[in-house]
């Protein structure tokens, strides 16, 4: 018996091809999010990244690089499974990208100081979210901190344009921040989580600690 592909609808078939140019999808979501003023903040309140730290840096799911120059140079590492994106990077962001996935990362154990998760584990499902979360603890040296960034939907009624980009949003696996807590795992405890909009787009912000 064959087995039915899911049909997609045209918005999806659009989205599909909005979001293969790196430079236009960029270029959409940095209006939609105000410049990314709001990511911008809570990386330098939480990671506290300074020009000339030497502190190693890993962005799981880096896509364009976006968030590249938050961070000292020659520090920071971008992974995403996209090699567009790595590639669209490599040309146009300071830092180092690797094309790889977040269950199977290439690095050895406790190689970076601190880690940023922005906008990937509501595209996973609990299983791959689960081994994307156990890699990092792999990753990240004992005690280092882990700031992760997800899209919840808008509360109430108070931003209906947030509200119809968040019908679009290809994430299947926006989640409550008890799953989250539950994605997160006895590897990372949960110092910080706090709502966060910026632009029209509004997220839950964990700021994670690996260990004990």
């Amino acid at each position: 018996m064959h087995q039915v592909e899911p049909v997609s609808s045209p918005t999806e078939r659009a989205l599909d091809r909005l979001s293969s140019s790196p430079r236009l999808w960029n270029a959409l979501r940095w209006l939609a999010e105000a410049g990314f003023a709001g990511e911008r903040m809570a990386i330098a309140r939480e990671l506290r990244p300074w020009h000339g730290d030497t502190r190693r840096f890993l962005d799981l799911g880096c896509g364009t690089g976006e968030f590249a120059r938050e961070f000292p140079p020659g520090h920071y590492v971008g992974v995403d499974p996209s090699f567009a994106y790595v590639q669209f990077a490599a040309h146009h962001r300071p830092g180092a990208y690797l094309t790889g996935l977040g269950e199977a990362l290439p690095f050895q154990d406790a190689s970076f100081d601190a880690g940023l998760v922005c906008g990937v584990l509501h595209h996973l499902p609990d299983a791959t979210a689960k081994a994307a979360m156990s890699e990092m603890a792999r990753v990240l040296r004992p005690k280092a901190p882990l700031l992760v960034i997800e899209d919840i939907p808008p509360p109430g009624r108070s931003n209906p344009a947030g509200q119809m980009l968040h019908t679009l949003d290809r994430g299947g696996y926006i989640r409550t921040t008890e799953a989250y807590r539950a994605i997160f795992g006895p590897t990372f405890r949960v110092e910080q989580n706090y709502a966060m909009r910026t632009g029209i787009c509004d997220y839950a912000v964990y700021l994670l600690r690996h260990g004990s």
